[in-house]
């Protein structure tokens, strides 16, 4: 086996626990196939373990935490068993969770969500691209009743790990359609046509709060996708709840989804978001809860001051059309704005519009998205609700 030795023996980050090695902190940068299992050692030959080499990406090592090549498999088995034990505990009575959560489950690159007898597998380092073919027999195993396992490549951070892109499935039948519950409210879920995974089950906890507080509320629901936060607003008895989303094919299913659970109180607007509030502004319509669920502003930290601005600009007209003593519920999930800078750009939006905030919810992602606390990665969704006073 490949023996990489590190250029310093001091990286405090890998002492602690992170798991990623990056390629300036080697001694050397062999020749090798992206995903080649290889022992890692410090300068004066003290072995860290195994870990998936990729010469061509800036992430070169990513730490198994285990030190015999014959287990690599057995391992992956054992965690996403031990990753099952986990959710069913957190959620005892859900079948729609994240049951793998990458390297906060000590599974580098691999996420597996679970949506009752099917799952969805995304595989973002070329180590975990090796083992993909055996994903299936363990999910098969750990649940007898899985009907089908589709694979949904597709994000960039397979372009930095130089593997392709693409959707197949690798298990079963993956019907065009498939009807799915997430905390009492139903889904219909096309696994070939949703963003990302299907739904955004990190936001679980922060819609149910939305649901708690919806009652008799007029309620604008921006970058509403599928109409998660929508859904939760009219089951808890909002007046009307307003959904503005970009795609045409998210709102369809956004309709479908409350025509399936019996509501008539939804209004659907293909608009940019940003656009539809500074018009609705313009026409002085008010809402007594906004909400502004925006996909990530930023996949790298260069792009951080334009994903400032955009937060800064969707922030202040939401609380321009919020009512007095109404309420705005903001998220961001850029890995890249962490928690106190979003707090920043909210505060800042505030005072220069002379309005007061009460911070009266202060959320992340669910805890089947569990943070590693050595790896500040695994924390990337912020979630906020305000009341805003004006006068």
């Amino acid at each position: 086996m490949e023996k990489i030795r590190l250029r310093t023996s001091n990286i405090q980050r890998i002492e602690s626990g992170h798991l990623w090695i990056y390629s300036n902190e080697l001694s050397f940068v062999p020749k090798l196939e992206p995903g080649t299992i290889v022992e890692v050692f410090t300068p004066e030959g003290k072995s860290l373990g195994l870990a998936f080499f990729n010469p061509h990406s800036l992430i070169s090592l990513r730490l198994l935490k285990i030190s015999i090549v014959d287990d690599v498999l057995r391992t992956i088995k054992f965690r996403i068993y031990k990753a099952k034990q986990l959710r069913e505990k957190i959620f005892p009575n859900e079948n729609c969770y994240r049951l793998v959560y990458a390297e906060s489950d000590c599974l580098p690159g691999l996420i597996i969500d679970r949506f009752s007898d099917y799952f969805v597998v995304q595989v973002n380092s070329a180590g975990m691209e090796k083992f993909i073919e055996k994903i299936p027999p363990i999910l098969c195993e750990l649940f007898p009743n899985c009907k089908g396992i589709i694979a949904k490549n597709n994000t960039h951070f397979r372009k930095l790990e130089g593997l392709d892109t693409y959707e197949k499935v690798l298990y079963g039948e993956i019907p065009e359609e498939v009807i799915v519950v997430e905390s009492g409210v139903k889904y219909i879920l096309n696994f070939f046509e949703a963003q990302k995974t299907g739904l955004f089950l990190d936001q679980k906890l922060n819609k149910r709060f939305i649901r708690r507080i919806s009652s008799n509320l007029r309620v604008l629901d921006c970058y509403s996708n599928f109409g998660g936060f929508a859904l939760n607003s009219a089951l808890g008895g909002a007046r009307d709840v307003t959904l503005v989303d970009i795609s045409d094919n998210a709102l369809k299913y956004a309709k479908k989804n409350f025509e399936l659970n019996g509501l008539k109180n939804g209004y659907f607007v293909c608009s940019d978001a940003l656009e539809f509030l500074r018009t609705e502004y313009q026409k002085e319509k008010k809402y007594d809860l906004v909400i502004l669920d925006p996909p990530s502003f930023t996949k790298s930290k260069k792009n951080v001051e334009t994903a400032i601005a955009g937060y800064h600009q969707i922030n202040k007209y939401a609380m321009r059309v919020v009512a007095d003593n109404g309420f705005l519920a903001t998220a961001s999930c850029s890995m890249h704005i962490d928690e106190p800078t979003f707090l920043k750009i909210i505060q800042d939006v505030a005072f220069s519009q002379k309005y007061q905030l009460k911070l009266i919810y202060r959320g992340g992602q669910a805890p089947d998205h569990p943070i590693l606390l050595p790896m500040p990665e695994t924390r990337y969704l912020k979630f906020f609700v305000f009341q805003v006073l004006k006068g």
